[in-house]
């Protein structure tokens, strides 16, 4: 695996913290600041993660990236979801355009950025934690 510099590290770490500050900011009520923050984290997160490259031949360690990089496309999505609880830029286009509309709207898009976060997070950390166990695996065979 490539390592990331200092300064990739740096915006890696600060990235996740921004996700944390701004799930937490959700939570607890900062609505009108909290996407913003939540999504900017999620971007630095996911674009130093796509930094990170993996240059061998090990099937295993490919597919994990690759399931990472999905990771980095859900927490982005729940950014953008989130952004649309707070704000609700499409609700008037399903109020208009789709049939019971307001429940339609509630039961596919309101609060269900805490789905993609959940999931996102724990196909982090396990590709996370096998990715580690892999290149351990590689590196004692040679």
């Amino acid at each position: 695996m490539k390592q990331l510099s200092k300064i990739q590290t740096i915006v890696l770490l600060v990235g996740g913290a921004l996700m944390v500050v701004g799930a937490g900011m959700m939570v607890t009520g900062f609505v009108s600041v909290a996407p913003w923050v939540f999504l900017c984290g999620a971007l630095l997160f996911a674009a130093m993660q796509l930094q990170q490259r993996y240059e061998g031949n090990n099937f295993v360690v490919r597919r994990l990236r690759r399931i990472m990089i999905l990771a980095d496309v859900f927490f982005v999505l729940a950014g953008l979801v989130m952004a649309e609880s707070a704000f609700g830029f499409i609700r008037p286009w399903f109020l208009q355009h789709v049939e019971n509309g307001s429940i339609n709207y509630i039961t596919y898009i309101y609060n269900k950025w805490v789905v993609l976060l959940l999931v996102a997070a724990l196909l982090e950390v396990y590709t996370t934690h096998r990715i580690s166990n892999e290149l351990e695996k590689e590196a004692k065979k040679r």
